[in-house]
């Protein structure tokens, strides 16, 4: 992904290890959140990008609800920020840094109505040059012993034995 170096070159000279930091940040939980969905979207990640900069901006913009993957990005962000201040981008950068994200993100997803162009070269990039790192937040996202509703938690059972006769109606 070449496209891909080129942005992180441009963020080490915008604001050096800490704006890439930041947008590491972000390919690693788009990753760890959506390798195993196939409905997810470029869409979701713009916005979860723009709610995020909305909360890091110094002028409070209100909105609405903020979309899940973009909670859980904010949350992800949050506990990186508190776990490690001095290596990330912080309220004064991170707007400048998640509007080029945004637009980014934007330009390499195309036009095409639900995309999924930057989410499948990401997940793709990931899993043919670190599958170690593709392996590792797969197993942190994996589900638990949580059962939702519509979960089965019950293997479906096996199917009856078939005994072929005059009544079968397959070919």
């Amino acid at each position: 992904m070449p496209v891909r170096r080129e942005f992180y070159r441009e963020l080490t000279e915008l604001g050096d290890k800490k704006a890439v930091a930041l947008f590491n940040l972000v390919e690693v939980v788009v990753f760890g959140y959506f390798h195993s969905r196939r409905d997810g979207q470029d869409a979701e990640i713009v916005a979860a990008l723009q709610a995020l900069r909305r909360t890091l901006s110094p002028l409070h913009v209100p909105a609405g609800p903020m979309p899940v993957f973009a909670e859980h990005l904010k949350k992800e962000y949050d506990t990186f920020k508190k776990q490690n201040p001095q290596d990330i981008a912080d309220t004064s950068s991170a707007p400048e840094i998640l509007d080029r994200a945004i637009a980014f993100v934007s330009r390499f997803s195309g036009t095409d109505f639900q995309s999924q162009r930057f989410l499948g070269g990401l997940i793709g990039y990931v899993r043919a040059y670190h599958p170690e790192i593709a392996e590792h937040l797969a197993k942190q996202r994996e589900p638990g012993h949580i059962i939702l509703p519509g979960q089965q938690f019950m293997p479906p059972p096996a199917p009856e034995p078939h005994t072929h006769g005059p009544g079968c109606h397959h070919h």
